[in-house]
């Protein structure tokens, strides 16, 4: 994953999926997938391959939560807010875990990781985990290499 703009690495991507139906999208994930965000200079670029306004292409990055248009921190955390996980203590997991991260990890509320009954559920870039508490967060990061 590399952290900068790229024009030619983006018109590669462009080109790759801009004969597909509803293109942006797809693009617009592909970037993200291979740079680890949306740079903002490349919002031109997709706008003209795709004849669309500059607008057009920014309103769509950020309707949808799933895309950055700044670098990411090095490791992703989601922590599902839905109701089962939030009955379970999530929103205190979300604070301890704002505190508790570093400065690699991201820290993002999300709804719904689909363990309901296992709640609260977190997933730390692409793993679940279940029933976590501040203290298996703890331990999680610890063994991943971060912070606590």
């Amino acid at each position: 994953m590399s952290l900068t703009y790229h024009p030619e690495k983006i018109a590669a991507l462009i080109a790759t999926h801009q004969h597909l139906p509803g293109a942006l999208l797809p693009i617009l994930h592909a970037i993200q997938d291979a740079t680890g965000f949306i740079p903002p200079e490349s919002v031109t670029q997709i706008a003209t391959a795709l004849n669309l306004s500059r607008a057009e292409v920014h309103g769509v990055i950020t309707f949808y939560h799933y895309f950055r248009t700044d670098p990411p921190a090095r490791h992703q955390i989601q922590i599902c807010c839905a109701e089962a996980c939030q009955s379970m203590g999530s929103e205190q997991l979300i604070k301890h875990a704002e505190l508790a991260a570093g400065a690699e990890y991201a820290v993002h509320p999300v709804y719904c990781l689909g363990l309901c009954a296992n709640s609260p559920a977190m997933m730390i870039d692409d793993t679940l985990h279940a029933r976590v508490t501040p203290d298996k967060f703890d331990k999680i990061i610890k063994k991943i290499g971060g912070a606590s």
